[in-house]
């Protein structure tokens, strides 16, 4: 009995979180449409409702007294003897995040929710009951409020869940983790065949079955590990309202692209570094509605979240229509805080980047939301971390665009493996544009770094063997494996060229996670461990020390 319990605490656990991420939508759009037609309102009234029967049911007593009491909220709501308005949306707001907490807690703690939160949430609704119903006319709501707008998104959309199926992350991990280790069994036998001449051919041709079996199954894990991004994107339409009345601004979330597909793993990991990006541009970005007006803008600001595929790669782009960057006060800024020196000279984009510098901030007093120095810097390294790039584009006046390019997956790549002295390393394929030879004078002149002259194009490489202290005893001929970040790129010259190999990704662990250059591990068919080449480290490395 036991055992079914915890199975049916888990279903209703999963199911609350849905209703109430149905409730916080509805609720923002609401904000913006004081019209809204009866259905927007009864699919609040359906959340609510589900909500109370699933906890009493359960027997969660308290948690089904607060929505009863949300229910007749939203009758009223219906039956016009209550007006919505940016304080009212608030308190409800709040009671979402109330019975939030408090299922969230008791679940953790493995018993019932607490009836002393409960009551709490249940004085808020008496507020909201004893108000008097408001005079005819959107005074406070609508565009026209000093508050912010959503823009709509669909009732009964969730993001816990997925099309109504929930699959445990463990399971899926463990799934790839499988078949990982198929594929090291599968290197081993192609190993053993190939040494052995006399191999049967029926043998052979059973490999070969196992193989594309296991492409098979690897694929269909990676599919099961796929989830859209929209879900993720509409609970930052939460983000951008709190920000914005913490600001006194008024600014909307316009969202595209919210059927693009990524990796558990990196909607996971993405999600802080979004909080950061659409936080800074609300509070840095976006100009208050009498400065929007004055500049002939729109009094409502916006920023655009969207995602798409582009050349193998899913791209996120944060952009805001706000004031632009100040690249005067940037500089000023990080020549002050010792980032940078008065007599440099960069570059525009140059300028630009030193908003990712830890500790930069151009905020003139520390806040709730901003002037400590950390945000960008921390979105810089989630995104480095997923192995990806992230790029700036401002203009003064216009807005301000953060574009952040990422694999589609971080759990398998398709890699190119490299030899130096006795290890093996591999480089995201996507990062490869070419092997070459290195020259022989070249090979003469310096086994550390200097720059070839490839087809009448100057390339700066380094040797890996240099920088990972790998001793002396390079072979005769050497090859260059040219790499792109971005705009730049670099030649590492390495020992061997192993070929193309399917990489199951492996985090690093303990002191190998400060390792510079270094973004994971996975295990050859042989058996052995080799490292996962940080490609945007490495360039970057390369060019601050040109």
């Amino acid at each position: 009995m036991g055992d079914e319990f915890d199975e049916l605490r888990e279903i209703f656990h999963i199911e609350a979180e849905a209703n109430l991420d149905d409730l916080e939508h509805i609720l923002l759009q609401l904000e913006t449409r004081p019209d809204a037609d009866d259905d927007l309102l009864f699919g609040m009234l359906r959340a609510a409702h589900t909500l109370k029967g699933n906890s009493t049911t359960m027997g969660f007593d308290s948690v089904a007294e607060v929505a009863h009491a949300l229910e007749d909220s939203i009758e009223r709501l219906r039956d016009g003897s209550l007006a919505i308005s940016v304080p009212l949306v608030t308190t409800l707001l709040k009671v979402v995040d109330g019975l939030r907490q408090q299922i969230r807690t008791a679940g953790a703690q493995g018993r019932q929710p607490r009836q002393g939160p409960g009551r709490r949430l249940l004085d808020l609704l008496a507020e909201v009951q004893s108000t008097a119903p408001a005079a005819e006319g959107p005074d406070d709501a609508g565009e026209e409020q000093n508050g912010v707008a959503a823009e709509p998104v669909p009732a009964g959309s969730s993001g816990t869940t997925a099309g109504g199926l929930r699959v445990g992350v463990e399971k899926l991990n463990r799934l790839l983790d499988l078949t990982g280790e198929i594929a090291i069994a599968q290197g081993r036998l192609n190993s053993l065949l190939s040494d052995d001449a006399k191999a049967d051919s029926s043998l052979a041709g059973s490999l070969w079955q196992l193989d594309q079996l296991h492409a098979e199954l690897q694929d269909q894990v990676m599919q099961a590990r796929m989830v859209p991004l929209g879900p993720l994107f509409r609970q930052h339409i939460r983000t951008v309202r709190d920000v914005a009345l913490k600001h006194g601004k008024r600014a909307a979330l316009v969202i595209e692209g919210q059927d693009v597909e990524v990796d558990t793993s990196i909607a996971e990991q993405i999600r802080d570094p979004l909080v950061h990006m659409l936080r800074n541009a609300v509070d840095h970005g976006l100009e208050s509605a009498q400065e929007r007006l004055a500049a002939g803008k729109d009094g409502l600001g916006r920023i655009t979240l969207r995602a798409f595929h582009h050349s193998g790669s899913v791209v996120l782009e944060v952009a805001d229509d706000g004031r632009g960057l100040d690249r005067e006060r940037i500089l000023a800024r990080a020549i002050e805080r010792g980032l940078t020196s008065a007599g440099s000279s960069l570059t525009d984009q140059e300028t630009l980047q030193l908003i990712f510098e830890p500790g930069f901030s151009t905020a003139e007093a520390v806040t709730e939301l901003s002037g400590r120095g950390v945000g960008m810097d921390v979105v810089r390294r989630h995104v480095r971390a997923l192995r990806g790039t992230i790029a700036l584009h401002s203009e003064p006046g216009q807005g301000t665009t953060i574009t952040v390019r990422l694999p589609l997956t971080v759990a398998i790549i398709t890699g190119f493996t490299v030899g130096v002295a006795d290890e093996s390393y591999v480089i995201p394929m996507e990062a490869v544009e070419e092997c070459v030879d290195l020259p022989a004078e070249e090979r003469d002149s310096s086994e550390e770094a200097g720059l070839l002259n490839l087809r009448g194009d100057p390339l700066p490489y380094v040797s890996l063997r240099s920088l990972f202290a790998l001793g002396n005893g390079a072979p005769p001929r050497l090859s260059v494996v040219v790499l792109r970040h971005d705009s730049h790129r670099l030649g590492l010259v390495v020992d061997r060229l192993l070929g193309e190999t399917q990489a199951v990704v492996k985090p690093l662990s303990g002191q190998l996670q400060s390792v510079p250059g270094v973004a994971g591990s996975t295990i050859l068919g042989s058996g052995r461990v080799a490292f996962i080449l940080n490609v945007p480290a490495l360039v970057e490395r390369a060019m601050a020390g040109r």
